[in-house]
């Protein structure tokens, strides 16, 4: 099971201990809902703990596999894109995790995209939210 099979699964299973396996520490998730991303493990598993309450009906509908550049020098990586689909706040989402993968399989870059722009909002407001709520952003 390559890291993108096991992270769909711990993403179905909800399972927190699973991804931090999964991730570098220095890992960057860009995120639709805030213009410069989240830096470094613990940030991305605070909030992977809010996406992961506030999703509703999130399941993965599709993958693809290839290589991708990377980073600021533009170097080549092994990637995977996962499709999904979701609810928040009764608003359909549908959206693709890109997912960059280090020399060692691990996940070192994470690009999250989703539509419409309603349901962007929507899922901003609901994670900014939870966030505040576990003390990872100001309120």
């Amino acid at each position: 099971m390559n890291t993108a099979d096991r992270f769909r699964a711990a993403v179905d299973r909800r399972d927190l201990a699973a991804l931090d396996d999964l991730f570098t520490d220095d890992i960057r998730l860009y995120s639709p809902v805030k213009f410069t991303p989240f830096l470094g493990k613990p940030m991305v598993m605070g909030l992977f703990g809010v996406l992961l309450r506030t999703f509703e009906d999130f399941r993965y509908v599709g993958d693809c596999v290839g290589t991708v550049l990377t980073g600021a020098d533009g170097s080549p990586a092994d990637a995977a894109v996962l499709v999904f689909r979701a609810g928040i706040e009764g608003k359909e989402i549908h959206g693709i995790d890109l997912l960059h993968f280090d020399q060692d399989g691990r996940i070192k870059e994470f690009t999250v995209m989703v539509r419409p722009q309603s349901a962007v909002h929507a899922l901003g407001e609901a994670v900014l939210a939870g966030l505040v709520a576990d003390g990872l952003a100001p309120a």
